[in-house]
């Protein structure tokens, strides 16, 4: 199994007075890959966190836990070496942020993490042209944690899957829409609000876990 497949649990719903404890908690449930959202105000209208946090994560965490760092900023092409330097294995980007996917792609692979590219909902499948490590299918529209997985996804996800091995969703992933993810052919599945905001995240994540059949 790919270490880029499973439930990655979104640090973007975390508590973050607390956010190197409750990653933890999740990874003592059987999490591995954590999922780490970059929002800059421009691409995306929120502002998270830059390469700092990403830094104290890998530091306060253990080497088998995997950064998965989603940057939803518009020119990535400029900081995705920073990202990876910081800590991250993993940097994923999007197809409507910069017009230099190919050189994005060989940046943070020169850099030393593997590269996913990221299409949101208005986006069509077929300009994810190039093969990415990782193809990250939104099933909301970027930007805010919480909101309801969009239905039409489904399509998507089957047409995503025909032509790349390894499927990230991400957006309205829980208990219900998890399986349904699963059987269209994603194989891993970004769950922020639905572990987090939860009285046992543990256990949240074990379940949505049961629900792909891990």
């Amino acid at each position: 199994m790919s270490r880029l497949t499973g439930v990655a649990p979104s640090i973007l719903s975390a508590d973050f007075a607390r956010l190197a404890a409750q990653v933890e908690e999740v990874m003592a449930a059987g999490a591995r890959l954590i999922h780490c959202d970059v929002m800059d105000g421009h691409f995306v209208p929120p502002i998270t966190f830059g390469p700092i946090v990403v830094g104290a994560l890998r530091e306060a965490l253990p080497d088998s836990a995997v950064l998965d760092v989603h940057l939803m900023i518009e020119r990535p092409e400029r900081h995705v070496e920073e990202f990876v330097k910081a800590g991250a294995d993993h940097v994923t980007f999007h197809v409507e942020a910069t017009p230099h996917i190919d050189l994005t792609l060989n940046l943070i692979r020169e850099a030393g993490a593997s590269a996913g590219v990221a299409i949101n909902p208005g986006t069509a499948v077929g300009a994810l042209a190039v093969k990415p490590d990782m193809a990250l299918c939104m099933t909301v529209n970027p930007g805010w944690g919480g909101q309801p997985f969009i239905r039409g996804s489904l399509d998507r996800i089957r047409k995503l899957a025909d032509r790349h091995e390894v499927v990230e969703v991400d957006g309205g992933v829980d208990t219900k829409t998890a399986g349904p993810c699963s059987e269209a052919g994603a194989t891993t599945f970004v769950a922020g609000s639905a572990i987090f905001k939860t009285a046992d995240p543990a256990q949240a994540y074990s379940d949505i876990l049961a629900a792909v059949g891990g």
